[in-house]
């Protein structure tokens, strides 16, 4: 028997650091529109030449080249611009090089396990902690080359990373090789050539506390006024003083509306991202903030009068309200979602399960628990081999995405979120909650149980049903109890055999195994008359 890894203790999920909400430019003119498109172009020509630059320095990056390339870029644009894209380069280069590292771990977790597999005779067996050898010497020979090939792709990769080399794309890695797929994009090229040149635009600007509106480069006033400055050599489209430009169309935010402008008229800094949606043909704008953080109720307090623990599944979560002893209350909920399709309809969908997950934590007013997940080292081929049903099932688990956002969302509602270890929670809720849970009338499945041990796991309880009690309680001194069975009986460990007739007095009549024949006890012939069947005293251990 496999001895079971050390588990993690349960903690309350910190909230949000920022907060953003987007809206619809509206009412712009041709000539604002094509102000829009002459800023973005100019200022993401800078943006990409900049981090052409910051690629190059590597891991020689230090104050003076960031103010060197600042003084550069604010020649041809402003110093803020020269500070928002610089400030954008460093966020880039950081991101690639985390992305690289974790390409590194994932090289490296692939030839370990091929060299295992290499290592044993073809056609062993694996255990659940190891796989075993390969099934043909086809396979063995045709994963000895694919070795070669990844030690390769690791030796290359690490002599990128010490030498600070990274590799971006501006616009993605994604959109560039739909150009060579046209037909399967359903793009034309003038379509791809649009969409590839909106993504590279540059329209976005850090807000500073203290000024006006909280942002001096894309300024908006109260009432959705949006003006920009413009860079140096653009300042000729300026439409009003100071080089700026007032654009004909007024935004208005919805979403946090009031938070929004509570910051703006008391000039606190607030960031703003101008983009383009060439699909709609519609421009939008993003305005996102820093938040103080939120503080963490303690773990205690978040387990007070139970919890619902949430198992997340590819198309559902599967979710089951606890009380504080672990015990499941009422019945189990579900909540699908379906990510097949553009990546908007995926989010729309993960949204709405969340908020209906939400509503329903809400309305009992309990927190919610989940598992602390993440597939980054599963998703290997090395790893489950020809099994690409299940690749594409943990691929296709949006866990990161959906976590953050139902952290983000559980915080308006004062909802805590409580992680825990992901260890045997479907096993051992299927083993120990699945038929038990189970009945005439509910379907419990694995997704379900499995909720079951999450939230007990969270409340600090044992995911088993029962605990053993201690050796000495189990039997008298160590040993056998005299009423018990011994050790050689036959079925001792089984539940004892059916008994017909009623066993207590509690049993009314018409019932019992004679139920049919109330006077089939009293005729001659009857076992119990003539002492073929005697029923022993009952167990006092029982």
């Amino acid at each position: 028997m496999s001895v079971p890894r050390e588990l993690s203790a349960p903690f309350v999920v910190l909230g949000p650091s920022g907060v953003a909400t987007r809206a619809r430019l509206k009412g712009l003119t041709v000539v604002d529109e094509e102000v829009l498109r002459l800023v973005g172009a100019h200022l993401g020509s800078l943006a990409s030449r900049d981090l052409k630059r910051r690629c190059g320095e590597g891991l020689e990056h230090s104050r003076g080249t960031w103010a060197q390339r600042k003084r550069a870029l604010s020649g041809e644009s402003s110093s803020r611009w020269a500070g928002s894209i610089t400030k954008a380069t460093h966020d880039q280069w950081a991101l690639s090089r985390r992305a690289q590292l974790a390409h590194i771990q994932g090289l490296e977790a692939g030839v370990r396990t091929i060299a295992h597999r290499l290592s044993l005779p073809v056609g062993e067996k694996g255990t659940k902690r190891a796989p075993g050898g390969y099934r043909s010497r086809q396979e063995w020979f045709t994963k000895r080359r694919r070795l070669h090939a990844l030690e390769d792709r690791l030796a290359a990769e690490r002599a990128d990373r010490e030498a600070g080399r990274v590799r971006v794309v501006r616009g993605g890695k994604q959109l560039a090789r739909k150009r060579h797929h046209l037909d399967q994009a359903q793009l034309t090229e003038a379509a791809w050539r649009q969409r590839w040149e909106a993504s590279r635009w540059f329209l976005q600007a850090d807000g500073e506390s203290g000024k006006r509106f909280g942002n001096e480069t894309i300024r908006l006033t109260p009432d959705g006024q949006v003006s920009i400055k413009l860079p140096a050599p653009l300042a000729y489209l300026a439409n009003t003083g100071h080089g700026r430009y007032v654009l004909t169309g007024t935004v208005a935010f919805h979403h946090r509306g009031g938070e929004w402008a509570d910051r703006v008229a008391a000039n606190r800094a607030v960031a703003y991202r101008i983009h383009l949606d060439t699909d709609r043909n519609r421009w939008y704008v993003t305005a996102s903030w820093a938040i103080p953080p939120v503080k963490t109720v303690p773990l205690a307090q978040a387990r007070a009068g139970g919890m619902i623990g949430v198992d997340t599944n590819a198309d559902h979560l599967a979710a089951w309200r606890l009380d504080e002893h672990g015990n499941p209350v009422g019945t189990p909920r579900r909540f699908f979602f379906d990510l097949d399709g553009p990546a908007a309809h995926g989010n729309a969908q993960v949204r709405h399960a969340l908020i209906r997950l939400l509503h329903f934590a809400k309305r009992h007013g309990l927190n919610i628990a989940i598992e602390d997940l993440d597939f980054q080292a599963d998703k290997t081929r090395e790893k489950h081999g020809r099994r690409k049903r299940f690749r594409k099932l943990i691929s296709g688990m949006p866990v990161s995405k959906l976590r953050a956002r139902l952290v983000s969302m559980a915080t308006e509602l004062g909802i805590t979120i409580v992680a825990v270890d992901p260890a045997y929670t479907s096993k051992w809720g299927a083993q120990h909650w699945q038929k038990p849970l189970t009945s005439n009338k509910r379907a419990t499945t694995r997704h379900d149980a499995a909720a079951v041990a999450i939230g007990r796991r969270a409340l600090g309880h044992p995911i088993r049903r029962r605990t053993a009690p201690p050796r000495t309680h189990q039997s008298d001194g160590c040993g056998h109890r005299t009423a018990q069975a011994g050790p050689g009986a036959r079925g001792r460990e089984e539940s004892r055999p059916r008994i017909p007739g009623p066993r207590t007095r509690s049993m009314r009549a018409g019932c019992g195994a004679n139920a049919g024949d109330q006077d089939a006890q009293h005729r001659s012939g009857h076992p119990t008359e003539h002492g073929f069947w005697q029923q022993d005293p009952l167990p006092l251990s029982l």
